[in-house]
Parts: structure tokens; sequence; C-alpha cells
């Protein structure tokens, strides 16, 4: 889900643009993409690492031995490109990959030993966005359709589609405010239809307030030259798929989602680099497993991770940026 959300916040920057100046499409997203730091970016690199926690779980309802995470680390990247089709439609391409590493060890009641493993999952994820601005009771408005696939090293294990639709309410050069929804064709999908909702305001401090629900919220400040730091929380998630799941041929989807809560700090390194560097608390409300072709609701497995410190470090490549001075 974050990153149709991340298609959201790019659509809504350029709403709004659009909604200030008579400016095309083509050079409102022109002028989005080339920002000191661009919401989306053409090329992403990250490296996450969690500090140790337990969790607890249950299997078909029934209480599992308490377990606990050693380390565990994530690296992965993605590749965001727009193509351009006339001053209305936009498409774009969103492709990704993230491998997931986790070390835990849990007790054996029976045998009265620890037992130890280490997995490792690979996941990787595909999406074609088309979009159509126009105007809807007299406001900018901007309606997306998407096809997104994702799947292991094995197979593409789902296909689902996207529809949303959002209205630019206010776009000011000091407020941009924006509210829309979004629904999934996945049988997946935990709520089908959900609404969202986009907020900026820029204060004469140099303040940003930076809100897109239910993605997050981030207060913002440009530091030095070309660094900018943020406080806030974010929403994510992490998924995989397991084979052989307690023994059965099934198919089966994990589906932790995260809150990470803490700051952020940005550094334009020149005309194409920016470096990042975040650090706080992950927070997980639900870690669930269940039948690739079911829903969350009809889980076999759940678990009630403790809190737990990250980092995260990443590197983004954007050839489009503006030389800064």
């Amino acid at each position: 889900m974050q990153k149709i959300l991340l298609v959201f916040v790019l659509l809504f920057r350029i709403s709004t643009s659009i909604a200030q100046t008579k400016d095309s499409v083509q050079q409102k997203v022109r002028a989005v993409v080339t920002d000191k730091f661009p919401i989306t970016r053409v090329l992403n690199l990250t490296y996450e690492s969690n500090t140790g926690y337990s969790y607890s779980s249950k299997l078909q309802g029934q209480d599992l031995p308490k377990t606990k995470v050693e380390s565990m680390y994530q690296a992965g990247g993605s590749i965001n490109i727009n193509f351009l089709k006339s001053r209305t439609w936009n498409l774009g391409t969103n492709i990704g990959y993230q491998f997931t590493s986790v070390n835990s060890n849990r007790l054996d009641p029976i045998a009265q030993s620890t037992i130890q493993s280490t997995h490792q999952y690979h996941y990787h994820y595909e999406s074609l966005n088309l979009t159509r601005y126009s105007r809807l009771w007299g406001k900018v408005a901007f309606y997306t359709a998407t096809i997104a696939a994702n799947g292991s090293e094995k197979a593409i294990e789902r296909i689902n589609g996207i529809l949303s639709a959002t209205v630019v309410l206010k776009a000011t050069r000091e407020i941009q405010m924006a509210v829309g929804l979004i629904g999934f064709i996945d049988p997946a999908a935990i709520i089908p239809v959900f609404p969202t909702f986009a907020y900026k305001q820029q204060f004469a401090n140099g303040m940003i307030l930076d809100v897109i629900l239910p993605k997050g919220a981030y207060l913002r400040k440009e530091v030095l030259r070309n660094g900018r730091v943020s406080i806030g929380s974010d929403l994510n998630s992490t998924i995989f798929y397991l084979y052989n799941f307690q023994g059965a041929e099934k198919v089966y989807t994990f589906s932790q989602m995260e809150i990470n809560s803490g700051l952020t700090y940005e550094h334009n390194l020149g005309r194409s680099f920016i470096a990042t560097l975040k650090s706080g608390l992950k927070t997980i409300p639900r870690a669930r497993v269940f039948e690739k072709n079911k829903t969350q609701r009809d889980y076999v497995w759940e678990a009630n991770p403790d809190p737990s410190f990250y980092i995260n470090a990443g590197l983004s490549f954007n050839p489009f940026a503006k030389k800064r001075k």
C-alpha cells in the first residue's frame, strides 16, 4: 500500500502546482521531480537494520512459544519512471525489490532447548500507473488506474488493481490541501476502499508541515545549505511469500504493518544524489500469515511483536535534478 500512497503524494504535488499556475502537466511534472528533495526519485537504494525484539504468536488459535528475533535487516531498491503522453495524461511505472533476513531463536518446550534459525526472503513488485488530470466542481482533480504485481524469486504470486480519485481543495503558495478515495481490487485488502487526505503548510520560519494520511505526517526544516531534517511517523509494511509453511504445499503471504517514528536527515550531495539517514522506534500493530488467495481476516498465524529501534540508510539518484548552487 505504501507504494501506491507514494504515487498519490507525487500526483498531489503535481496537481497543486497545476492549480497554482497554468503550466502544462509536463512542465509541472518536470518541476516536481527536479525539486531539491523530490518526493519520488528515479532510483532508490536502502538498507535497514533492526535491534532485537521478542514476539508472541498463535497458530490456528493456539499459543506458540515466545520467539526472540536477535537481528533483522532489509536491503532493497526501487526505480520510478514517468512517461508523458499528453497535456492531461501521465503514465508511470514503479519497480522494486526487497531482501529480508531474520535471525531468531525460540525455546523448544519438549526438548527444553533453544532452537536457532535464519530465514531469508525475496520480494519484488511492479506497477503501471495511468493518471488523468481534469476539473471537478471547479477544482483540479486527478484519477489513477494502476495494475500491480508482486512475488518472490520463484514466481509472480499476485496481480491486483488500484483505482483512485482526488480533488485539490486548496492550492496557494503557503497551503495545499486535497482529499480523495483509493480502492483496491484485491481479496487480501483489509479495507477495500479508504479515504486519503493531504495537507502541506509552509510557515514563515521555514518549517513545513507535511501530512499524507494514512501514509504519515512530518514536520520538516531545511538546514545548513543542502540538508533537511524531519520528525514524524510513517506507515510502512514488510511483505513476502512463504512456501511449505507448516508442511503445507500451499503458498502463503506474510504481511506486517509497521509504524516508523523518529528523525530523518536528507542531504543533497550534488546534481543527482541524495543521502538519507533515518532512525527511531518501530512499532508493529499487526503481523499475519494467510493463504495467498484469501483475505487477511482468514489468517492462520498472527504475532504481536514488541517495539524495536531501527536505523535506515539510503541513497537516491535523480538524473533530472537541477544543479544546486
